[in-house]
Parts: C-alpha cells; sequence; structure tokens
C-alpha cells in the first residue's frame, strides 16, 4: 500500500491551539481559531504488514537514508519515544497503537520526502499521521480521519515534543480547514475554495529555538499576572481569532488581497503583543529583513511568520504564478542561504453546503444554504439530530464483534 502525508501550513491563528487548551482551567480565555492549509510537499511510503517487528527506512529530503528496527513491545518503542530524534515519532504512535489493538507490526519504506524538516511545516505530525493512517488501513482499523489525528497527537506528545493538536490537520490531505479549539474539544470545519492562491514559503536558513518560545509563551497562561502576559491573552484571544475568521471567509471568496492584507496585519499585531514575552525568539531579524524586503513588495499581496515565527520560516501570498516565479528569484539570488517553496491552494467546491464564517467572539454560525432555482432564498439550520452509538462499555470487548442486544438474556 502507498500513502502520501503533506505538511502543513499554519495561514493564520499560530499558538492558539495550545492558547484554546487552556479554557479547562479558564473558561474566560478566548476559544483558538486556526487556518490550515496543505502543502504540496510531504513524505511517501510504501507499507505493508510484519509479524512482529516495526522495520522503518526513510529517506530524508536531503537524500539521507536512514534505517531502525524495533520490536513490536511496548517497553522497546516507549524507550524509543522518550530519547526524541528522528525514529521517536514513529515509536511514539506504533506504542500508541499496540496500546489499544491487537496490531502486529509494519515495514514502512519512506521512499521519498520532499518537505522541509524543522521549518514550521509539521514534519513531525506528517510521519505521525502516516504511520497512524498505515495501521488504521493495514490492519483495517476503521478509523476515521479524526481518529488516525487523535493517535498521531497521542504518538508525538510521547517523545519531548510539545506540539499542539493544530500539526495533525495534515491528515486532512489536499483540503484547507479551519480548526477550533476550545480546552479538550476540537471542531474542524472543512473549507470551500472557489480560485486557485498561490504561496511562497520561504527557508530563512536560519534557526529558531522553537521549545523556548513555547516555555514563555506557556508561562502566561491559564491566568495572567502582569501587563505581558495579558498582552499574550489579548493577542492570541480576541486579535487572533477576529483576523483568523475574517481570513477564512476571504479564502471562501477568493480573496487573495484580503488575505495579504491580514498577513500584515497579523505580523503587525503578534509583534507588538508577543515580541516582549520571547524577546530572544520573536525579535526574529532575518524574518522582518526578508518581509520588509523592498525589492520584493510589489510581487507580493502580504507576508508574515510561520508556525510558532521566529527565524525558521516565512509565507507570502502573491497574485499568480508569474509573481511566484520572479519573487523566488529575487529571494533566492539576494539571500543564497534560503531557500524557496511553491504553494497553491486548488479550487475545491466541496460539498452543496457552504459554511460562512462570521467573525463573532463567542461562535462561529454554521449555514448551510440550499440551492433553489432563483438562487436566493437560504435555509439557516437551528436545530439537527445527531444520531450516536457505541460498543457496550461494560461487555466490551465482545460487542466488538456482537451487538450489545443480540446477547442472550443470561
Amino acid at each position: 500500500m502507498k500513502l502520501f502525508v503533506p505538511g502543513r501550513l499554519c495561514l493564520f491563528g499560530e499558538h492558539s491551539d495550545w492558547a484554546g487548551g487552556y479554557r479547562r482551567f479558564n473558561p474566560s480565555l478566548e476559544k483558538g481559531y486556526t487556518l490550515i492549509a496543505p502543502t504540496n510537499q510531504g513524505i511517501y511510503a510504501q507499507v505493508k504488514p510484519h509479524p512482529s517487528q516495526l522495520i522503518i527506512r526513510s529517506t530524508l529530503n536531503d537524500g539521507t537514508v536512514k534505517v531502525k528496527v524495533f520490536p513490536m513491545q511496548q517497553s522497546a518503542l516507549l524507550e524509543e519515544a522518550q530519547k526524541g530524534g528522528f525514529f521517536s515519532y514513529i515509536a511514539g504512535v506504533a506504542a500508541q497503537f499496540l496500546t489499544y489493538f491487537h496490531v502486529q507490526g509494519l515495514e514502512i519504506d519512506n521512499y521519498l520526502t520532499d518537505l522541509p524538516i524543522q521549518k514550521g511545516l509539521a514534519s513531525s505530525a506528517a510521519i505521525c499521521v502516516l504511520v497512524a493512517r498505515a495501521f488504521n488501513r493495514i490492519y483495517d482499523l476503521k478509523l476515521s480521519v479524526r481518529g488516525e489525528m487523535e493517535f498521531a497527537y497521542q504518538g508525538e506528545i510521547v517523545t519531548p515534543s510539545r506540539c499542539g493538536r493544530m500539526d495533525q490537520a495534515c491528515a486532512y490531505g489536499e483540503r484547507p480547514i479551519l480548526m477550533i479549539f476550545d480546552g479538550e474539544r476540537v471542531d474542524v470545519i472543512p473549507l470551500k475554495v472557489p480560485k486557485p492562491l498561490f504561496f511562497v514559503i520561504v527557508d530563512l536558513g536560519a534557526s529558531k529555538n522553537t521549545p523556548e518560545i513555547l516555555f514563555e509563551l506557556n508561562k502566561c497562561y491559564p491566568f495572567a499576572t502582569n501587563e505581558i502576559q495579558n498582552n499574550v491573552h489579548k493577542y492570541l484571544g480576541n486579535i487572533s481569532s477576529q483576523i483568523t475568521l475574517e481570513a477564512a471567509d476571504a479564502l471562501q471568496n477568493g480573496d487573495a488581497e484580503k488575505l495579504g492584507k491580514l498577513m500584515r496585519k497579523a505580523q503587525e499585531e503578534f509583534d507588538k503583543y508577543l515580541i516582549p514575552a520571547c524577546p530572544s525568539e520573536l525579535t526574529a531579524p532575518i524574518l522582518h529583513l526578508l518581509l520588509n524586503y523592498e525589492p520584493i513588495q510589489p510581487y507580493i499581496l502580504g507576508g508574515k511568520g510561520v508556525g510558532s515565527q521566529g527565524d525558521g520560516a516565512a509565507q507570502f501570498i502573491v497574485k499568480d504564478e508569474d509573481c511566484q516565479d520572479k519573487l523566488i528569484n529575487i529571494i533566492e539570488e539576494k539571500f543564497p542561504q534560503m531557500h524557496c517553496l511553491k504553494l497553491k491552494i486548488q479550487i475545491n467546491e466541496g460539498s452543496s453546503y457552504e459554511i460562512p464564517l462570521l467573525p463573532k467572539k463567542e461562535e462561529v454560525l454554521l449555514t448551510a444554504t440550499v440551492k433553489e432555482k432563483d438562487d436566493k432564498k437560504v435555509k439557516k439550520v437551528r436545530k439537527a439530530v445527531i444520531p450516536a452509538a457505541g460498543f457496550g462499555t461494560r461487555l466490551f470487548p465482545a460487542t466488538k464483534a456482537v451487538k450489545k442486544r443480540t446477547f442472550p438474556d443470561n
């Protein structure tokens, strides 16, 4: 079986996934909203079952080949996961499946990786999702995409990585999505794209300390005790949510110019409110040098940092493919240490239901649009019946094969 999992680009709403998770302890915090787009690059693999081992052969984007073999034993997998490093993510996810399912091993031949590593494009989450999907499909576990995301997330947090739930959005493949984070609850809304949108992602060729950024920002939660921490709450709360919801609306309208303006606004507000919380990393002189570099301004509609921000990567939205090429030529000629990637969000009409997003602080209102002949009538869904079912918990796992209602009375 061949699998492909793309990376993911957080267009808007970085850090709001974990910040929204703190609503478990402080309900006055705003929900987190992130706007996610898939990358054209990702991780390719061929997978097949193995009776007793987890075998990984991985080709990295620089051509390096790494091979590792683990016994399918909980202790060995967890030990590797807790070491950190490249194979820790794979071992962490495998350990989760071994805990909850009667599975055997896998052979994973990751024969191609064209996704940049450690540049804010969720390379670690992509490999976690790929492993989760491999177990799910090889052993016919019937997990949904959300289930694969959950196992990928649980596997990654066993490692020293401190990712948020946003990272596993790459499980949704080639469709952009809006994610909403409310404590432990995560809602996912696939978005419609009426026209192609063109981006350039720039590896700044520098370095940043993501754990340091996350450590300093997490110190501001769940309750603020000074002005700097209040400002972090303000940006990752109301300001970020409003910008992200406006951006989701602009994306569904194919409005590249508005997306560019919102990128500039998001970066300006981010710098104002978050740099004081971690100046050593978020001042990001190389990122800001590129964002403000005068020769590229005629070719960009807007730009901002990627992921946790810092001097890792930058993203720009441009008008068309011609502007993509001109922007890349200027950057790579002036800054030879930088490397550029093209990203194109494809047309995706989706279902007949459109999702207008209203920039309200309290909620996202979903409106189902019923297309009539005159294309003017709109029916708003106010109530819905959601059927739910599951295995009988007191009789599980027997109810996985025999439904509870068919068990004999005695």
